[in-house]
C-alpha cells in the first residue's frame, strides 16, 4: 500500500522524530511511504481564530500537495489535525463560496488516518508487540486528547495499542477525559484558564508514579511536557487547581488529585506527628518526560527508546 505522510506544521518543525517513527512502523509493515511536497499546515489554527479569509489558501495549498500525486491513504500523526481536515476545511471553504476546494478536500479528508486509526481500522493492528515489534519496558500513562475522543471518536485504540507493547508497564490516568488546556490558541488567548487546567493534568500524571506520559497529539504533549518541566524545576504546580479532590489510596499510599500542594499529604501515625508527604507523592518530583505514542510503538529491543533515568535528552518536558 502506498500511504501519503502528513506531517503536521508542529511535528515538522519541533518534534520531526515522531514523523520519522511514523514512516519507520508503516516501513516495517512492509507499505511505500512518501511525502507529498508542498504541504505545510491544515489551517486549524486560522479557523479555530475565526479567520476563514486567511484559512482558505491554506486549505487550498493542502490540497494541492496531496492532490498532486498518487497515494491509497494518508496518515497523520495527530488526531488534532485530521480532525480539521475533516470537520473544519469543507465547512470552511463552502463558507467561502468555493465548492470545488470543498469538494477536494473532503476527498482528501475521507481518505486520511489517524496513525492508530490506520493500524487498526486498515491495517489490521491488534498486538503492536507480535505484529510491531514494539517494546518499551517502562511505566507508562496516557493522556486522551479531546479532537481524539470528541472528534474522531478514537475510543480505546490507542491505549489498546500501547497495552499491547511488549515489556510496557501500563497504567490509567485519573481523570483522563480532561482537557489539558492547550486548545491551540486557547491557551495563547485565555492563559490563566490554561495553567490551571494543565496543573491538574500535571498532577493527575505524576500521582501515577509513571515515567512518561504519552498520547497521540504533539501540541498536547508540548503543553504538558512544559508543565511537567516547570514543576521539576520549580517543585510547584501553576495555575489554580480545581476545587475538587480526588482521593487515590493503594495500602499505606495516598495522593490527591485537583487540589493544592498541601492537600498531597497523609497525616502521621494517630495523627500527632507532623504531616509528610505521602510515599507516593515525594518520589514523583523529577525523571518525568512526555513522548508521542508513535516513538513507543517505533522503540524495539534492538532499537529501544530510552527514558530519561537511561540518559536520554529531555527537552521542556519531552523526551528526545
Amino acid at each position: 500500500m502506498k500511504v501519503a505522510l502528513f506531517a503536521t506544521c508542529i511535528i515538522d518543525a519541533m518534534y520531526p522524530e515522531v514523523a520519522q517513527a511514523t514512516v519507520t512502523i508503516l516501513r516495517r509493515l512492509g507499505h511505500e511511504v512518501i511525502f507529498p511536497e508542498g504541504q505545510t499546515c491544515c489551517g486549524q489554527m486560522h479557523i479555530n481564530s475565526g479567520k476563514f479569509a486567511q484559512a482558505e489558501p491554506v486549505i487550498a495549498a493542502h490540497a494541492r500537495a496531496f492532490s498532486s500525486t498518487e497515494w491509497d491513504v494518508a496518515v497523520a500523526p495527530s488526531a488534532s489535525c485530521v480532525a480539521s481536515l475533516g470537520h473544519q476545511q469543507p465547512m470552511v471553504a463552502t463558507r467561502m463560496g468555493n465548492e470545488a476546494l470543498a469538494t477536494e478536500a473532503a476527498d482528501i479528508a475521507g481518505r486520511t488516518y489517524e496513525l492508530s486509526q490506520l493500524l487498526t481500522d486498515v491495517l489490521g493492528i491488534t498486538d503492536a508487540g507480535a505484529d510491531l515489534g514494539s517494546h518499551f519496558p517502562h511505566r507508562v500513562t496516557y493522556h486522551p486528547s479531546c479532537h481524539g475522543m470528541r472528534l474522531l471518536r478514537l475510543g480505546q485504540r490507542q491505549s489498546d495499542l500501547l497495552r499491547s507493547v511488549d515489556g510496557i508497564d501500563f497504567v490509567e490516568l485519573p481523570l483522563a477525559d480532561s482537557c489539558c488546556g492547550f486548545g491551540g490558541t486557547f491557551s495563547v488567548k485565555n492563559p490563566e484558564v490554561s495553567s490551571a487546567m494543565l496543573a491538574d493534568k500535571v498532577r493527575t500524571i505524576h500521582s501515577t508514579g509513571a515515567e512518561v506520559c504519552t498520547g497521540g497529539d504533539a501540541s498536547c504533549l508540548l503543553h504538558i511536557g512544559g508543565g511537567m518541566s516547570r514543576f521539576e524545576r520549580t517543585g510547584k504546580f501553576e495555575g489554580t487547581p480545581d476545587v475538587t479532590a480526588v482521593h487515590m489510596k493503594k495500602d499505606d499510599m495516598t495522593a490527591v488529585i485537583g487540589a493544592s500542594e498541601a492537600d498531597h499529604r497523609v497525616p502521621g501515625e494517630r495523627g500527632t506527628s507532623p504531616q509528610e508527604p505521602s510515599r507516593l507523592q515525594s518520589g514523583l518530583s523529577v525523571g518525568q518526560s512526555a513522548v508521542h505514542l508513535a516513538r513507543i510503538l517505533a522503540s524495539t529491543k534492538e532499537n529501544p527508546l530510552r527514558v530519561q533515568s537511561e540518559g536520554a535528552t529531555v527537552s521542556g518536558g519531552s523526551l528526545r
